[in-house]
C-alpha cells in the first residue's frame, strides 16, 4: 500500500484526531476521505489537436453518521485547522458534548489491486498522444469513405485516495482511469448522422496499444453498413431481442438501481418487500462486480473502506442481496457489499453500482432470434429516463434490426423502447451464453456521477412496447 500522508500533509495521528473530533458529540461513526485527482484532456477537431485541458482537485470529506443520519462537511485543503473545523461542523448532527473519546486502533484494508498501471503516462508524452489522435482520425477517414468529420477525446484521469473511520479501517489507493471517446459524422447522397463509440479502462498509457485503433474502426465500419437504410420500424408490443454488451445499460438503469439498498431501506423500490423471493426465470442470475481488473467500474476498495467484491442480487431468479453502503448494511444487519461510492469528496458515500451485469445462460444469439416469428433486435442502447420507484422506463435505441420469420431483416433506427424495469426481468424467457461487459465510457448520475460499467448476454423478453411509426 503507498502512502499518501506526505502528500496530504498530515500524519496518522493526525487524522486520529480529526476522528476523535468528529465523535466529540456522540456519533456512532465517523470517516475521512482524502482525494488527490488530476484530469488532462486533448481533443481533435478537424484533423488537428486544438484543445489541452489539465485541472486537478483536492481536499478532504469528514461524515459523521449517528442514528443513521449523516453529518458531512469538506475542506478543499487539508491543513489541520481547516480539517477539525470540518470535523465539528459534521458533528453536528449529534448532541452529546460529553461523549467518551475513542481511541482508533488502525489496521490496512487487505484488497487486491485490480488496476496495475503498466506504463505511466510520463512515458507518453503530449507530442506521442497528439500524434496518436491525429493517426486514428486519418484511419477513419481513409477505410469509411462516408465519413466527414472525426472528434476524439482523450481524458486521462488519476486519482490518490487516502481513508482512517473511527473502525480502524484504512488504506490509500490510486485510481486511474483512461477513456477514448469518439464521434463521426457520416454523409451521403445529402443525408448526415453519427456514430459514437468509447472505450474506457483503469489503465495507463498502455492502453492505446492491444489493437484499440483497430477495434474502434471495425465497429464504426460495422454501424457505418447500415445507417443510410434504416428506418423506423412500425410501433406497437413485441419480442425484444436485446444484444450482447451495451444492452445492459437497460439492466443497469431499470432493474440494478431499484437494488440499491438505500431505495429499499426508504420503502422506494418496488423490490423493497422481495428479498429471498423468486422475480424472474431461473436461468438469470445479476451481478454486481468489482473484481474485474482494469475494469472501469471495478475498486480495489470502495469509498467507505470496504474491499472490492463480487456480489450476486440476483441467483437463479431469487432476489438475494441488495447493494450496501454501511448505513443500509447496518439497517438490515447484513455486512457491507463495498458499493459506498461519492463522486469526490465533496460527497458523502451511498450505495451505487460498480460493473452491472447477467451472467451467461445457454444457447445462441441465433437461436433466440430463430425463435421469434416478428419483433425487433437491438445492440445500441443510448440515453433513457427511468422513474426508480414504479420501474418505468424509456430507452432510445440508436441502431438494430426487424426480425421476420426468425431472421433478422431491415435495419431500424431510432426507436424507443418503453417498459417496466421489474416487468421486464420477469418477462426474459431466453438467455444465451455470450455475455459481455461493454467497455464504453458509462458514467451513472445518481445524485453524484460515477463511472460504472455494464453488460449482458442476448436476452429475449417476450414483449416490450416498441415506439416507432404509425
Amino acid at each position: 500500500m503507498e502512502n499518501y500522508q506526505p502528500l496530504f500533509g498530515v500524519s496518522l495521528e493526525d487524522i486520529q484526531k480529526i476522528i476523535a473530533s468528529a465523535l466529540s458529540t456522540g456519533g456512532d461513526y465517523a470517516d475521512v476521505f482524502f482525494e488527490y485527482s488530476t484530469s488532462d484532456e486533448l481533443t481533435l477537431r478537424d484533423g488537428e489537436v486544438n484543445s489541452v485541458e489539465s485541472s486537478a482537485d483536492y481536499g478532504a470529506g469528514v461524515r459523521v453518521v449517528r442514528n443513521g443520519r449523516t453529518g458531512y462537511a469538506f475542506s478543499e485543503t487539508t491543513g489541520m485547522p481547516e480539517l477539525l473545523r470540518a470535523a465539528r461542523t459534521a458533528a453536528g448532527i449529534a448532541s452529546d458534548p460529553g461523549a467518551a473519546v475513542r481511541q482508533v486502533q488502525v489496521h490496512p484494508v487487505a484488497f487486491e489491486n485490480r488496476y496495475r498501471i503498466v506504463r505511466g503516462w510520463d512515458e507518453y508524452p503530449l507530442t506521442a498522444r497528439r500524434e496518436f489522435l491525429q493517426g486514428l482520425d486519418g484511419r477513419f477517414r481513409a477505410e469509411i469513405p462516408c465519413i466527414s468529420k472525426v472528434i476524439c477525446n482523450l481524458a486521462i484521469d488519476d486519482s490518490r485516495i487516502m481513508f482512517l473511520n473511527s473502525e480502524g479501517d484504512y488504506f490509500c489507493d490510486r485510481r486511474p482511469c483512461t477513456t477514448l471517446s469518439v464521434v463521426c459524422i457520416l454523409e451521403k447522397e445529402g443525408k448526415s448522422d453519427n456514430i459514437s463509440t468509447s472505450r474506457s479502462f483503469r489503465m495507463g498509457s498502455e492502453m492505446l496499444g492491444h489493437g484499440l485503433a483497430d477495434e474502434l474502426i471495425r465497429e464504426v465500419k460495422e454501424k457505418s453498413q447500415y445507417i443510410f437504410d434504416a428506418r423506423q420500424p412500425k410501433g406497437g408490443d413485441m419480442p425484444v431481442v436485446m444484444g450482447s454488451g451495451s444492452s445492459g445499460i437497460l439492466l443497469h438503469e431499470a432493474i440494478g438501481h431499484a437494488f440499491e439498498a438505500d431505495f429499499n431501506r426508504k420503502g422506494i423500490s418496488v423490490f423493497s418487500d422481495r428479498m429471498g423471493k423468486k422475480i424472474c426465470s431461473s436461468k438469470i442470475n445479476v451481478v454486481d462486480d468489482a473484481t474485474i481488473p482494469s475494469n472501469r467500474g471495478s475498486l480495489n476498495v470502495d469509498d467507505e473502506g470496504v474491499a472490492g467484491q463480487k456480489t450476486y442480487m440476483v441467483t437463479r431468479g431469487v432476489l438475494t442481496s441488495y447493494l450496501h453502503d454501511r448505513i443500509s448494511a447496518a439497517y438490515y444487519g447484513v455486512a457491507p457489499t463495498g458499493n459506498g461510492r461519492r463522486e469526490s469528496f465533496r460527497f458523502n458515500p451511498i450505495p451505487r453500482m460498480r460493473a452491472t451485469y447477467m451472467e451467461d445462460g445457454e444457447g445462441t444469439q441465433e437461436e433466440i432470434i430463430r425463435s421469434v416469428k416478428k419483433g425487433i433486435f437491438v445492440d445500441n442502447f443510448t440515453n433513457g429516463q427511468v422513474e426508480i420507484g414504479a420501474g418505468d422506463f424509456t430507452f432510445y435505441v440508436k441502431s438494430g434490426f426487424l426480425i421476420e420469420e426468425g431472421r433478422l431483416t431491415a435495419p431500424i433506427k431510432d426507436v424507443n423502447i418503453i417498459g417496466n424495469g421489474p416487468e421486464a426481468l420477469a418477462d426474459i424467457v431466453e438467455v444465451a451464453a455470450d455475455s459481455l461487459v461493454d467497455d464504453g465510457a458509462w458514467t451513472c448520475g445518481k445524485d453524484q456521477y460515477c463511472a460504472v460499467s455494464c453488460g449482458m448476454p442476448s436476452v429475449l423478453v417476450k414483449s416490450l412496447t416498441v415506439g416507432g411509426s404509425l
